[in-house]
């Protein structure tokens, strides 16, 4: 299968363009590198021995351009992650966001629908179920998103939920990430932030770099197990498998299913689980809790498992060993 991976060079994106060429599928990168580096290019031909991948540097959004890409490849799939994801940066900046996060999904399906592309898949986020008391499934109700860059990601899933009904020949899915982290075994690709980490596992490695003083912990007087935020841990790798089986098994109109291992982990356990399995200690105050932050988010994810045969196979320690391994590989 050809598939356009929008987006290919970011963290989600260049582990699942790995998985996609290791299986054989042919991958036609676009991505204008705004969060991610070149570099990458030369880290997945590295990884998987692939010397001739298409790679085009370009901003999704703009209809032209794309269309051309579209017209040049005509590919089966597109796996869409191109996107702007910075939660904070989304309140600073909600109409790039908007503008940016909206155009980029109704370009991609535009032109999907244009050259008659068999599947869709949409990099969603668990943001969307808003403030709901998990485990979080796919029948729930959406509520309000706490942030511009979590709204987009609602909105198009909308926008796609309209456009399938029009595009039955269509295999549409949603994908619902929670909290990926973790980096391929190879050391090569990972999670490398621009500027201030905006995630916890790289300020985390960060830290235990010496690239920063200490970690800030925000909150712990929450109803959870040590008063820290819960959230689903999952490992990008076993995320980027579940695009693979969302490829490949997906066999309705529309599909949802959320990505996640259905285990609330929290930010102090992710501390010392790194402590413990990585041998460093981790100096970090507690502070003021976030505006925005929910207590507890963890998914379902049965229906995964029983539609796409898929489940995460990586466990905590390899997330934050893998990690840990990535960081030490960066200069």
């Amino acid at each position: 299968m050809k598939v356009l991976v929008s987006g290919g060079m970011g963290y989600i994106g260049s582990h699942t363009v790995v998985e996609l060429l290791e299986l054989g599928h042919e991958v036609v990168i676009v991505d204008n590198l705004y969060n991610s580096q070149i570099d990458v290019l030369d880290k997945i031909k590295t990884i998987t021995k692939i010397n001739k991948l298409k790679f085009y540097e370009a901003d999704c959004s703009n209809m032209n351009i794309m269309d051309n890409i579209f017209n040049k490849e005509q590919v089966d799939a597109v796996i869409h992650f191109a996107g702007y994801k910075a939660v904070g940066e989304s309140v600073l900046k909600p109409l790039m966001y908007y503008q940016n996060n909206l155009n980029t999904t109704m370009t991609l399906a535009s032109l999907s629908e244009k050259y008659k592309v068999k599947h869709f898949i949409f990099s969603s986020s668990a943001t969307v179920y808003g403030d709901q008391v998990s485990p979080l499934h796919e029948l729930m109700e959406l509520k309000v998103t706490t942030n511009p860059y979590g709204e987009t990601k609602k909105m198009s899933e909308r926008i796609l939920k309209d456009f399938s009904r029009n595009n039955k020949d269509m295999n549409i899915t949603l994908l619902r990430y929670f909290n990926p982290i973790g980096a391929h075994k190879s050391g090569l690709i990972g999670e490398k932030p621009q500027g201030i980490p905006n995630n916890l596992m790289p300020y985390v490695t960060q830290v235990a770099k010496g690239i920063r003083e200490k970690l800030f912990v925000f909150g712990n007087d929450y109803d959870t197990v040590d008063g820290t935020g819960v959230r689903d841990y999952i490992h990008v790798v076993d995320l980027a498998k579940g695009h693979i089986a969302a490829l490949m098994n997906a066999k309705s109109n529309f599909n949802i299913y959320n990505l996640g291992s259905g285990v609330g982990t929290s930010v102090l356990e992710l501390i010392h689980t790194f402590e413990r399995v990585n041998g460093i200690k981790i100096p970090y105050d507690i502070v003021e809790r976030r505006p925005g932050d929910l207590a507890t988010v963890y998914a379902d994810a049965s229906k995964a498992k029983k539609e796409l045969h898929w489940g995460t196979k990586l466990t905590l320690e390899d997330m934050v060993k893998d990690a840990w391994v990535f960081e030490k590989n960066l200069r």
